[in-house]
């Protein structure tokens, strides 16, 4: 847990975190203080350190503040508590009926394509559908363990070259990312943003598909697959109620076709991965 290994001479005092916090959803004194029922002048002694918030304190001021479980510990470390929340590797015999979820969902979602990602966007695991897009990539290490996928998709010898709209899908992917940063104030996602912004960015074209005009309901991923071109929507799914913070950070993105002609392509696929696979169970 990166954000608990600090030293105690490094972490700053639980106050200054919490109003760092509170800055970062915009949030005054007086709103926070309502709605976590404490005075405003106990919650301006205890960001100021005048005042030791107690552990309950510290974490119903972090629930209002929507303050991620792995920082909700750190909060509770600096105020000198135990963390609250555990943090176990996917392969803890106690995270098996969380696995045991995500394999299911990726399945089911089959023939189209689906992966989890871990709160860095590092591939944890993806259905057999997404290996046949990834055949081609022109450099092999951006497919090494542990596979960031967003650095997989823009890179110019990884999946870019096979966006068709890669301006569109470009912008979709670094606000999308922006927004994580200032939700998660995460070191590391921040460096990821810097590091995706600075890769070539394409010159902005017209439209390619009906969801890219003006009143479309969303963009597309447009992505020239093996069989054809794809128009592809995306969604995520996270755990509803995570009291685990390896769990709290997991999701689960998953591709819908947005036309008819790639959902045929999608079901050609998986019948051509099929073959391929029953041919080579026969030798």
């Amino acid at each position: 847990m990166a954000s608990l290994s600090r030293s105690p001479s490094s972490v700053p005092p639980v106050g200054a975190l919490l109003r760092g916090w509170r800055q970062r959803r915009r949030r005054s004194q007086l709103d926070l203080a309502l709605d976590a029922e404490v005075s405003q002048r106990h919650l301006s002694f205890i960001e100021s350190g005048r005042a030791a918030p107690s552990r309950e304190m510290v974490l119903r001021l972090a629930e209002q503040l929507e303050v991620p479980l792995r920082e909700r510990n750190a909060l509770l470390l600096a105020a000198g508590y135990a963390p609250a929340f555990a943090e176990r590797p996917l392969d803890d015999p106690a995270m098996k009926p969380a696995r045991q979820a995500v394999e299911l969902i990726l399945k089911a979602h089959m023939p189209h394509p689906a992966l989890a990602v871990d709160r860095h966007w590092r591939l944890v695991a993806a259905n057999a559908a997404i290996a046949p897009l990834l055949a081609g990539v022109e450099d092999q290490a951006l497919l090494a363990p542990p596979v960031n996928v967003l650095r997989l998709s823009l890179h110019p010898r990884g999946l870019a070259p096979r966006i068709a709209n890669l301006g569109e899908w470009r912008a979709h992917v670094l606000e999308r990312l922006r927004r994580q940063v200032a939700a998660s104030a995460d070191a590391a996602l921040a460096a990821l943003l810097v590091e995706l912004a600075a890769l070539p960015a394409p010159e902005t074209a017209a439209p390619s598909h009906p969801g890219l005009e003006p009143g479309g309901v969303a963009v597309p991923l447009l992505f020239d697959g093996p069989n054809g071109r794809l128009a592809l929507l995306s969604t995520t799914t996270v755990f509803g109620t995570p009291v685990e913070v390896t769990l709290s950070e997991l999701a689960i993105e998953a591709f819908y076709p947005a036309d008819a002609e790639t959902a045929a392509r999608l079901r050609t696929l998986e019948s051509e991965a099929g073959r391929q696979s029953a041919a080579r169970s026969n030798l």
